[in-house]
């Protein structure tokens, strides 16, 4: 049986009990990250708990837990489900405003955070192979999510519609345009666009999720290599024209797209520059 954490706690998950009217129940009101770990190593831990810690301060939650306190909780975790889990793991993190005695819209005072966390399995961390790429085939639609899409909230029903919209159309991911019809991002991914050997991707801003993958490639891209790296915006012409398209997360790390509704992307193989990337990636994930 999995171990899990619960509000100061490492309890079995079957012993786990969260009321009813906790807000993350009710309202969606609280934050979650979801970090990987391959042979007990954390990818980007750091910014992970930065974001959480960034989101929580946007909603007013102070869960009391200072870095090394998520870095404590968490290598716990992974030790304590190792034999269960295997040696490659996610954590899975969730902190909500709390448990209240009455439903209302409005911050209830002096109520005390809930924190949840729990390990479980993941594949193996993807090879810089193509012949072993995953890869994707996606739809595009009108980007009609809230407009604080930077805040990793888990009021995630836009996204689960995006999502189910796309699976609905035999894809395994959707590209989302805003009203300008600039590219935001995927349903659950960043997007990066290649043409002639550029990597382009959309700007931070409050429709997108400042995703710790598409942070961490950035970072080693530009400290590795001589590709040259965009942030800025992107059509929907551009995205039909790229060479390649990646999509990026921290369960996919960085995945060709092969097509984009009935159009395919490039050659329709995985390309050269995805190769490279995901060469300096799976050398340098480890370090921030």
């Amino acid at each position: 049986m999995s171990i899990v954490y619960l509000n100061g706690d490492f309890i079995p998950a079957a012993e786990a009990r969260i009321s009813p009217m906790d807000r993350g129940f009710l309202f969606g009101d609280g934050i979650y990250e979801v970090i990987p770990s391959y042979n007990g190593r954390f990818v980007g831990f750091k910014p992970h708990i930065a974001r959480m810690q960034d989101g929580l301060a946007q909603l007013s939650i102070d869960p009391g837990l200072s870095l090394a306190d998520w870095q404590a909780l968490c290598q716990r975790l992974l030790a304590d489900n190792n034999g269960e889990n295997g040696a490659n793991q996610a954590v899975y993190i969730q902190v909500s405003r709390g448990t209240d005695t009455k439903r209302n819209h409005a911050f209830p005072a002096n109520i005390k955070a809930t924190v949840f966390a729990y390990a479980f399995p993941i594949a193996a961390e993807p090879l810089a192979d193509k012949s072993k790429a995953t890869t994707y085939n996606v739809v595009t639609g009108q980007d009609l999510r809230w407009q604080r899409c930077h805040i990793k909230s888990t009021s995630l029903l836009g996204n689960v519609l995006h999502y189910q919209q796309g699976y609905a159309s035999g894809a395994q991911e959707i590209l989302l345009f805003d009203k300008d019809g600039n590219l935001t991002e995927g349903a659950a991914v960043n997007v990066f666009v290649i043409k002639d050997g550029v990597i382009a991707t959309p700007p931070l801003s409050n429709k997108l999720l400042p995703g710790i993958t598409r942070l961490l490639l950035l970072n080693i891209l530009r400290k590795h290599s001589n590709i040259v790296v965009e942030e800025r915006d992107i059509s929907e012409q551009e995205v039909f024209a790229a060479d390649e398209i990646w999509l990026t997360s921290s369960s996919k790390e960085i995945a060709p797209v092969l097509k984009v509704n009935e159009h395919t992307v490039g050659t329709g193989e995985v390309g050269d520059v995805w190769l490279a990337a995901q060469q300096l990636f799976s050398v340098h994930k480890y370090d921030e």
